[in-house]
């Protein structure tokens, strides 16, 4: 038992998949209750995104390994497929990976997805969330962000396919 969990470890030993260092001081994934970080980037279609701007309404930040792999896709799809109860209940989605513009204007247009996509190319977001990597692949966590600002919900290792609808029960609830 021990070997094994021992030879589990050892690709994120080789990978560098440490908690990674966030710019608050902290490692690893914010937790519920803390300030959600403030930060800007343009989404895939040039549009500004504001996390600060957002106060006021729940946000959702969802972050992915890659466009097109059939998890990502899932997920991603998901959330398009609720995406009028989203709009109805004023929630804002971005989803947050580290491939480029170019590849998620290509995600987003195949799959007709509504809502916004960052690319976090430098790494700003997940740091910053405390979203750890492999190969330059972001791990699958959500975060819930309340109105005030604060996170109100961290979902770590999701379910790609039923999240959705969790995350927006959680974010409409009083």
């Amino acid at each position: 038992m021990i070997l094994r969990r021992s030879l589990l470890a050892l690709p994120c030993l080789l990978l560098a998949c440490a908690a990674p260092q966030r710019p608050d001081g902290g490692q690893g994934l914010l937790s519920a209750g803390t300030p959600a970080p403030e930060l800007r980037a343009a989404d895939h279609q040039g549009r500004p995104v504001d996390l600060k701007a957002e106060r006021g309404r729940p946000v959702v930040v969802f972050f992915y390994p890659k466009d097109g792999t059939p998890g990502c896709t899932r997920e991603a799809c998901s959330f398009r497929d609720v995406w009028k109860r989203y709009e109805e209940a004023q929630v804002r989605v971005f989803g947050v990976s580290s491939d480029d513009d170019a590849s998620h204007r290509k995600f987003a247009e195949e799959h007709k997805l509504p809502f916004p996509l960052v690319a976090d190319t430098s790494g700003e977001w997940a740091r910053a969330f405390g979203v750890s990597s492999t190969l330059g692949m972001y791990q699958r966590v959500t975060f819930l962000i309340g109105a005030d600002g604060n996170l109100r919900k961290v979902y770590p290792n999701v379910d790609p396919g039923v999240h959705a609808e969790q995350v927006l029960t959680d974010a409409t609830a009083r």
